[in-house]
């Protein structure tokens, strides 16, 4: 099968890319001139690139003779101030113009990538509950299969620095002298990356289903924000001070998030690495940077 894959440079789609042609996948990738590659170079000689800032979105289509599945793994966050138009472009605008050109070349099926949050909470989750809008009435007119991701917390090594959980393992491993937090009441679903990326993989081999269908993709289990940060201070043996309670929560703020994980199961998944092994996992990885 060839696969198209966006976000291909960024934590998960890397991740997805290096699987894919573990298992004997066809990549394709869509990325910007400006996109650093670092986490896919090893794999770059064996994968077809396109700078979708300078060509149009159709030409992997046409050059390529079939593209069996899109994994849409790209999104912005809006944590750099980008503004609402610029959120709507790469979140709602972009995947349109995708699912478009999918549909037109017979594309079998589209993963997509979804947050948990309601879509009132911020202008990144309107958008991405939109395009599943979109996304539905595609699959219901019968143009093209399409399964939505409902992906939660999602840590690993390597992930961006601004990520919550990537900071507060960083901070615990380098032993800064305080980190300033919430009261942590607020509970949430964490899975490690290989846990992510093992249920993307199932769900594209049970890809020929319903014309929608969507998945929650977590633990199935969720803890309170102040659990997680205990773990990682335990696991790490840091000398952080955890400075529990001096920031407000945020607005809109939701206070427990679990996956529904039913589902997946049916298929045949199932999460293996509870949250002491992971962070232990993430340890290994970057203890070396201190």
């Amino acid at each position: 099968m060839k696969i198209l894959l966006t976000g291909a440079t960024g934590f998960l789609g890397s991740h997805l890319a290096h699987q894919l042609l573990k298992q004997n996948y066809q990549v394709v990738v869509l990325k910007r001139r400006s996109s650093n590659v670092e986490r896919i170079q090893s794999i770059l000689p064996d994968i077809s690139t396109y700078d979708i800032d300078i060509c149009d979105i159709t030409q992997p289509f046409k050059e390529h003779r079939k593209i069996d599945a899109i994994i849409h793994t790209a999104t912005c966050y809006g944590r750099h101030n980008e503004n609402p138009s610029e959120i709507f472009e790469a979140n709602l605008m972009f995947p349109m113009r995708l699912l478009e050109a999918a549909t037109f070349f017979n594309t079998d099926t589209f993963f997509n990538t979804d947050t948990i949050s309601y879509k009132y909470l911020n202008n990144y989750s309107l958008s991405k509950k939109q395009f599943v809008e979109w996304g539905k009435g595609f699959a219901q007119s019968e143009d093209i299969r399409f399964t939505n991701i409902r992906l939660e917390h999602m840590y690993g090594a390597g992930d961006n620095e601004s990520k919550f959980t990537t900071h507060v393992i960083k901070s615990c491993i380098a032993n800064v002298a305080e980190l300033k937090l919430t009261q942590g009441e607020q509970k949430r679903d964490f899975i490690y990356i290989d846990d992510v990326v093992s249920a993307y993989m199932i769900l594209l081999e049970n890809a020929k289903q319903q014309a929608f269908q969507e998945y929650d993709l977590g633990s199935g289990k969720a803890i309170k924000i102040r659990e997680f940060v205990e773990t990682v201070h335990k696991v790490t043996q840091s000398r952080t001070n955890m400075n529990f309670g001096v920031l407000p929560y945020r607005k809109n703020e939701i206070m427990q998030s679990e996956a529904d994980t039913k589902l997946l199961k049916s298929l045949g998944w199932s999460c293996k690495i509870d949250l002491s092994k992971g962070i232990k996992l993430v340890m290994e990885k970057l203890k070396n940077n201190y």
